[in-house]
């Protein structure tokens, strides 16, 4: 009995100290600033995408809208962009690898806050949002279709809604149903037979595709959170009340987060993401083709006829500074990924690119662990946390989805 009331004891103690004697929170100077800028009221205004001047056109918006959700734009006429980027699920799928027509080998991410990324994919392998909604409308485990077949098919179904935005479409009668240069041997050749000037046509039409699904998921932004009510109080100095209050576990994980466990290092910002690419440590899946992450995908976004210097880019090459000076090689790249936003994480599992992971007491275990990475270099360095430190950090993640 004495044994209980003493470890009784030391957690009353543990909560005072990190309450306070008045029960607010305590926090140094320094700790109070970096949990201000984790707050959503600290995220900027949403700049212009130059390279596409009908991003904030809200005609543009809604034809991609129409589009996003339409299994028009697949082969099959079964697989539409919210097949995997589902609406009630933060616009991804639970899955551990997305299905379209196939399963591939990449989880969903989710959209909110997206149009703020320089890099888009798990890899970066494309430079902008609009570029990033053409991908899977060819990929054949994705959307499996061919962009002669989606100008046809825009002709058809929205023509005069297409033409109120972008202008006049271009003469199809003598364009194959079916071509493109990343399609099927004979959609290749189709596409090979074409006139400069006509593969010129389509991939602009293509190209305003992918504009125009990218004005619609401009508008898909983060929305605030318990973490967010509790910095907000933190930083004015009001008292938190309802769910603004934080548990004494749930402020031993933010403590964590921003502290021994270093976590911010590369969640940070509002959106709890540094946009950048890291090797990680985490092991691939059994089955899965060999993949390779961002080092792979330096040589895919460089040949990407859509990518910034491209000629299908609006505006100037001012707005290409991340493709020209991106790094293009070294071992920090091997198997690195991006860095997802944290925000609604903890009510979309499983985690990682692939899915490794099912819980978020799984995540902060590998990261406490920090084993090797199987090829390049894991930049992760054992943190060697508790049990009790690990379920206080899950109990603060949570706070970023409630």
């Amino acid at each position: 009995m004495k044994r209980l009331a003493s470890v009784a004891g030391l957690l009353a103690l543990a909560t005072l100290l990190l309450l306070g004697g008045c029960g607010k929170p305590q926090f140094s100077d320094a700790e109070k600033k970096t949990i201000a800028s984790l707050a959503l009221n600290t995220l900027p205004s949403l700049k212009p995408d130059t390279t596409n001047q009908y991003a904030d056109v809200p005609a543009a918006a809604a034809l991609g809208s129409t589009l996003f959700f339409d299994v028009g734009m697949s082969r099959d006429g079964t697989v539409s962009c919210s097949t995997c980027h589902k609406i009630d699920r933060q616009f991804q799928d639970d899955l551990p690898q997305a299905v379209g027509v196939s399963r591939t080998n990449r989880r969903t991410m989710p959209l909110a806050g997206v149009a703020r990324d320089p890099w888009f994919f798990w890899d970066g392998r494309r430079d902008s949002l609009w570029a990033q909604a053409l991908t899977p409308l060819e990929n054949p485990l994705e959307q499996a279709g061919n962009r002669a077949a989606f100008a046809h098919y825009i002709r058809k179904r929205f023509g005069e809604r297409y033409e109120r935005i972008f202008g006049p479409l271009p003469d199809l009668s003598t364009v194959p149903a079916n071509a493109s240069p990343l399609g099927t041997d004979a959609e290749k050749a189709a596409w090979n037979a074409m006139s400069p000037a006509q593969q010129d046509d389509i991939n602009r039409v293509y190209a305003s595709i992918g504009k125009a699904i990218a004005a619609f998921e401009r508008s898909i932004e983060p929305q605030q959170t318990r973490f967010d009510r509790f910095a907000i109080d933190l930083a004015t100095g009001a008292k938190p009340v309802g769910d603004a209050v934080f548990s004494p576990e749930e402020v031993l994980g933010l403590k964590l987060f921003i502290g021994k466990a270093n976590c911010v290092t590369c969640h940070n910002g509002p959106r709890f993401t540094d946009n950048s690419f890291h090797n990680t440590g985490v092991p691939p899946v059994d089955g899965l083709p060999p993949d390779r992450g961002r080092v792979d995908a330096v040589a895919q976004v460089e040949a990407d006829p859509f990518n910034c210097l491209g000629k299908f880019r609006d505006g100037d090459e001012s707005a290409c500074r991340e493709l020209r000076f991106m790094v293009k090689d070294g071992p920090q790249i091997m198997r690195a990924y991006k860095t997802p936003s944290l925000r609604g994480a903890a009510s979309r599992p499983p985690y990682m690119h692939a899915g490794q992971f099912s819980t978020l007491d799984e995540v902060v275990a590998h990261y406490s662990k920090a084993p090797l990475a199987v090829e390049g270099v894991s930049e992760v360095h054992s943190l060697d946390l508790s049990e009790r430190e690990r379920a206080a950090l899950v109990a603060f993640l949570k706070t970023l989805s409630d």
